[in-house]
């Protein structure tokens, strides 16, 4: 029997976020040949600096997922980390800057804290996270009992603007953030690990995987980039917010991107490139609402049954895998 080419096994691991782009290509540009001032600077602009968000905050869902876990404090990290700038990027452009790394230091201290308490204290990560979560709010409540605050300047227009007055900055941040961390990761031996883990943890710590320190560098670094996307955020707004609704939305579109972009959520399968792209159709579609003037309250319930069939068609392909090999089929 001839032997099945490499490339397919690649072609079919990668499938969910070859869909999940080609989506995505699709829905904007609809929404573009929709949109009064078509394809535009300022509306792609725009449209970066809305998805941007989502997608590092999918990118860091989507670390726990892969090892069969989930982080439902990602959206609670992120407002943390949006009510911290607000507080520490301010002043000079040294302190400003001194104020991000802060920033992004205790959001990887936030995941670390959740990765640690799974691993050393064996709990479960839906009730750990979930449990962190509220503590992450109430600290960023406590930081920010109402909305305020301010930015550097300097800081947020270099992120939420364009660069050469065509390429949307945000764009280029989301570029680095996969190829500093994600790729990084994907191709080390703890990331590899990890979708082990995800595949059969069993035999993973047969095989002499270290399991423990895999779990916990990826909820590190799912804390640091949740963090990211809050400081993003305080970029793109100029204030922050301890809003609950911001949290709980932005963890509950994580997860839906997750499973748009073709990661499992049984784990060991799957890519942050995918999640990436599933959150950008996310926000697109919601775009696609505005544009096409559907009722304002009409647009939670259209956006509410996507997220439900995201996820449910998520669950349907679990139910349906008797191997975990049956990804690559």
């Amino acid at each position: 029997m001839k032997p099945t080419p490499d490339w397919h096994y690649r072609f079919q691991a990668s499938r969910g976020a070859w869909l999940a782009a080609a989506m995505f290509v699709a829905i904007f540009a609809l929404y573009i040949g929709k949109h009064q001032a078509g394809l535009t600077v300022p509306v792609v602009t725009t449209a970066a600096n809305k998805g941007v968000l989502l997608a590092i905050v999918a990118m860091a869902q989507t670390l726990p997922v892969l090892t069969a876990g989930i982080d439902l404090s990602v959206g609670m990290v992120f407002v943390l980390a949006n009510c911290l700038a607000s507080h520490l990027v301010v002043g000079s452009g040294l302190q400003a800057g001194l104020g991000a790394v802060a920033v992004l230091a205790i959001g990887t201290l936030c995941g670390f804290i959740n990765g640690a308490i799974i691993v050393y204290g064996r709990l479960q990560p839906i009730i750990t996270t979930l449990a962190t979560g509220t503590i992450y709010f109430g600290l960023a409540l406590g930081l920010r009992p109402v909305p305020g605050g301010d930015v550097h300047a300097g800081f947020a227009e270099a992120v939420t603007g364009t660069v050469g007055g065509t390429v949307p900055a945000m764009l280029l941040v989301l570029l680095a953030v996969v190829l500093l961390v994600w790729l990084p990761y994907r191709r080390s031996t703890l990331g590899r690990a990890a979708l082990a883990i995800g595949s059969a943890e069993g035999a993973a710590y047969m095989s002499g995987v270290p399991i423990a320190r895999a779990k916990l560098l990826a909820y590190t670094l799912s804390g640091l980039l949740a963090a990211v996307g809050g400081l993003l955020l305080t970029c793109v707004t100029y204030s922050g917010e301890a809003s609950a609704t911001i949290g709980g939305v932005y963890t509950l579109n994580s997860i839906a991107a997750v499973v748009i972009g073709g990661t499992s959520l049984m784990g060991g399968a799957g890519s942050a490139i995918g999640s990436v792209f599933g959150a950008l159709v996310l926000r697109t579609i919601g775009d696609l609402l505005f544009v096409f003037d559907m009722e304002p309250l009409w647009q939670p319930l259209f956006q509410g049954v996507i997220l439900l069939l995201a996820v449910s068609f998520g669950s349907l392909q679990l139910l349906r895998m008797s191997n975990r090999l049956d990804i690559y089929r």
